[in-house]
């Protein structure tokens, strides 16, 4: 999991980069690579899934994301990660 501390405010630069980042996080979560993606009600924080073999091939990942300057990533390695998206849910049909 990755914490990202956001920029206060946002420079100009920035948001304009919003769109491209967002396209990036629906690609890897297209591809299985990212599990979630949530930010901060405040937009100062945003925590990241990844599913990676390594930190170093989620640094690899980060350093591709369109707004990658202007965020600090704080990497925690999980042991595992659940949702409610991976329990059975079965049709009363």
């Amino acid at each position: 999991m990755v914490e990202f501390e956001l920029p206060d405010p946002f420079p100009m630069e920035f948001i304009k980069g919003i769109p491209a980042q967002r396209n990036m996080v629906n690609y890897l979560l297209a591809e299985g690579k990212i599990k979630s993606y949530s930010l901060a009600l405040d937009r100062s924080l945003l925590w990241v899934i990844f599913v990676a073999d390594s930190e170093f091939e989620v640094m690899e990942t980060i350093a591709q994301f369109p707004l990658a300057d202007w965020m600090t990533p704080y990497v925690s390695e999980l042991m595992f990660h659940n949702s409610s998206e991976m329990v059975l849910q079965f049709s009363l049909n």
